[in-house]
């Protein structure tokens, strides 16, 4: 028998899907709605017409460069309409996680940027380490590098200042087994315009786990704790509700081991022959990374808008 999953959605069906099966839309945004600094074609019109049909529809991001206002902002300028209450980015997600689900009571030691940084602040988290941190002195020095008392969880984000001594520090923080362990995610790579990529958030977090013998705990997707996010604040069937994304391992697996339907879009991360390597191999672990469909791009589903 034919699976029925991993299916072209297009034409009648997908007709038939948006406007009889889905009250509720979450997009990922790097390689679904934009590449970088480059819209997707046609992704403005899919996601204002959802909203226009009267969908839900958010924004769910496992990228922390930026803050909600950030995302809201870069939205508006390429066309999409949009509230900054719509954006779910590993940024704000991780403040709220360290303030209400860790209830942290002490510092942050962060690796990461601007957006976490503002984020953190607007919920009252005192941290440090953002900035450069440059290389001093000698292995005896950083076996000893000075660490903070109050510093009661190392966070690591997307960095461009990631450094031997940041690392350093971290592995300082981290063998102390209370001190807990978060990462905003573990994507390996950050597509841009023009098929390129630059590395991503997961091997800064591989560097850290390796050297501190632990494992983060993931506050983005593939968990469910941006989906959590979001419920926490809207009404969310998991029944009508779709995830579209372009990555496996993250937007696809979040789906369905939350009880979502899956879109796979193919103008980013994965292919459809990854799609289809996990649907044949008959492993049970790699189902949940097999979308319900898929089109070649989010722009595929605008007809079925239309008329």
């Amino acid at each position: 028998m034919a699976s029925s999953k991993c299916v072209r959605l297009a034409g009648a069906a997908a007709k038939d899907f948006l406007s009889g099966a889905v009250d509720t839309v979450l997009f990922d945004c790097d390689g679904v709605i934009w590449r970088g600094d480059q819209v997707i074609p046609g992704a403005p019109e899919v996601i204002n017409g959802l909203k226009r049909a009267g969908k839900q529809v958010f924004f769910i991001t496992n990228n922390s460069t930026k803050t909600r206002e950030m995302y809201a902002e870069k939205l508006s300028k390429m066309g999409f309409v949009v509230e900054k209450e719509e954006v779910f980015g590993t940024a704000f997600c991780t403040a709220i996680y360290l303030r209400k689900i860790a209830k942290l009571d002490g510092k942050v030691y962060l690796i990461g940027g601007k957006a976490l940084s503002q984020e953190f602040a607007a919920v009252g988290i005192p941290y440090l380490g953002p900035g450069p941190d440059l290389v001093t002195g000698g292995m005896n020095e950083w076996a000893n590098v000075s660490c903070d008392p109050e510093v009661r969880a190392v966070v690591v984000g997307f960095d461009e200042h990631f450094s031997y001594m940041k690392l350093t520090r971290a592995l300082g923080y981290l063998r102390n087994p209370t001190c807990l362990f978060l990462a905003t995610n573990t994507d390996t790579r950050l597509p841009l315009e023009g098929g390129r990529a630059i590395p991503g958030t997961g091997c800064l977090v591989k560097a850290v786990e390796t050297a501190a013998h632990r494992q983060a705990q993931i506050v983005g997707k593939p968990t469910r704790f941006i989906l959590d996010c979001v419920a926490s604040e809207y009404p969310i069937n998991p029944a009508r509700t779709v995830m579209v994304g372009d990555r496996l391992d993250t937007d696809i697996l979040m789906g369905t081991s939350c009880g979502l339907k899956t879109i796979l879009t193919l103008t980013g991360f994965s292919t459809l022959e990854d799609a289809q390597a996990h649907l044949s191999s008959g492993s049970p672990s790699r189902q949940g990374m097999v979308p319900d469909y898929y089109v070649d791009t989010i722009a595929d589903l605008l007809p079925a808008l239309q008329g």
